[in-house]
């Protein structure tokens, strides 16, 4: 059986590994030795975990990368050459953009390398190494009686975990939470921040079906964009330079024209960002009647006033293309979230499930003593939180995306509170997505 692997999906932080399959689930690549790579196998994987996810050699991880800190990208040619989404390198073919040469419109093509466009702030990042931290993390805290206490040990447990690795330059640690803070890893990267666009369809092709499309399947859409990674004379990773030269990366994805086959195993290794599938019924209630509509009514009347100013100059509608995009990709996707989530009775089934793990509970008191509050306090609290979650979501609605000045405001009070808590090379990773 054919293995199809598929890696063209993701847009934040954190890798994982989905299998499309019916006993598919996400997956955190360094465990799949331990956890699930047996099960993978019966289900037609022909490679190994350490395939997938090796320090010691090149494997799967090392070619696929995160893409502008916003992105999935894969690595698939020996030359640095990487697919992502036409989405995904949408602010950049805007900003090559003009009047002269609308690249949005008609597409672009590089004909050599030398044609290939610089991106300023634009960067790859590889994941060289997981850890898993959560020991070190959460130690000292159980003693601790509140919230505010014990999320300032973590602060500082993370803080002293990431300054205990000796890194290159370029070289970074992030410790991220997993499990709403049940475990924490610690990520070592490799920053590369000379990246060069090297082509792209035209948006009839890359945005065929715009934003009614959006979130929908199966859709007919040539969403793609290419780009490439450049690294010093050595193959480190370097500031743009001209004389740098195309990376040659450990791993990159071979290319297979022979089609896929009904049945055939598929994986996708991104950057999903996070998921919301161990959330509470109460929790699902709030999100689809209170907090997806609040943020769909603001996004409605932000893209009315940008599509009335875009329609009426061809030079506007250039320069707010990415923005304009950028807005209208979660719109549809909350429009969606609401619909799906009614449409396959999303809280019932929760609460059927929930019904379930009470009843079981109910008939072992070691547990019940454990986790019998567990449901009832889950549901207090987003009780609790209700009458804030409309207002919260109108308000970073407002400060975080759709009314300019505000939003300019919050970043820059946010820039300076990452300085302040982590350092320049945080700083510098969070003011390189802003500038993208």
């Amino acid at each position: 059986m054919r293995i199809v692997l598929l890696a063209l999906i993701g847009f934040l932080c954190t890798p994982l590994l989905t299998l499309a399959q019916s006993e598919g689930g996400m997956w955190l690549p360094h465990l799949l030795k331990q956890l699930n790579e047996e099960e993978m196998q019966s289900m037609g994987m022909e490679m190994t975990a350490e395939d997938i996810y090796s320090i010691n050699q090149s494997s799967l991880k090392d070619a696929i990368v995160h893409f502008g800190g916003f992105c999935t990208g894969e690595i698939i040619s020996s030359k640095g050459l990487v697919l992502t989404n036409h989405h995904c390198g949408y602010g950049q073919i805007q900003y090559h953009s003009s009047l002269e040469n609308n690249y949005l419109e008609e597409g672009f093509w590089a004909m050599s390398q030398e044609e290939e466009l610089p991106n300023p702030d634009l960067f790859v990042k590889f994941i060289e190494k997981i850890d898993d931290v959560t020991q070190m993390v959460l130690a000292g805290t159980d003693s601790l009686s509140t919230l505010e206490e014990r999320q300032s040990l973590i602060d500082q447990n993370i803080d002293a975990i990431k300054s205990s690795y000796e890194l290159d330059a370029f070289q970074a640690v992030e410790v991220k939470a997993f499990y709403q803070g049940n475990m924490y890893l610690a990520f070592t990267t490799v920053t590369y921040p000379d990246v060069r666009l090297v082509g792209a369809p035209p948006s009839s092709i890359g945005k065929f079906g715009a934003d009614t499309d959006n979130w929908v399947w199966p859709r007919h859409t040539g969403d793609f964009a290419l780009f490439r990674v450049y690294a010093s004379p050595d193959n480190k990773p370097a500031a743009y330079s001209e004389e740098n030269i195309p990376y040659t990366p450990k791993h990159h994805l071979p290319i297979s024209l022979s089609g896929v086959e009904k049945g055939d195993f598929t994986l996708v290794f991104g950057f999903p960002g996070r998921t919301n599938e161990y959330l509470p019924a109460s929790a699902i209630k709030q999100i689809a009647k209170i907090v997806d509509p609040a943020r769909v009514n603001m996004r409605d009347e932000a893209l009315k006033v940008m599509d009335r100013y875009m329609k009426s100059d061809p030079e506007i509608k250039i320069q707010y293309a990415s923005k304009f995009a950028s807005i209208a990709n979660y719109w549809k996707k909350w429009i969606g979230e609401m619909q799906g989530l009614e449409k396959s009775n999303a809280v019932g089934k929760k609460l059927d499930f929930e019904r379930e793990f009470t009843n079981r509970l109910s008939q072992n008191k070691e547990l019940q003593k454990t986790y019998g509050d567990l449901l009832p306090e889950m549901n207090r609290v987003y009780q609790l939180l209700e009458p804030y979650a409309q207002t919260n979501a109108y308000y970073s609605e407002l400060m975080g995306r759709n009314i300019n000045m505000l939003r300019s405001c919050s970043i820059l009070q946010r820039l300076e509170g990452i300085y302040s808590a982590s350092g320049q090379a945080e700083y510098d990773n969070f003011k390189g997505r802003v500038l993208n």
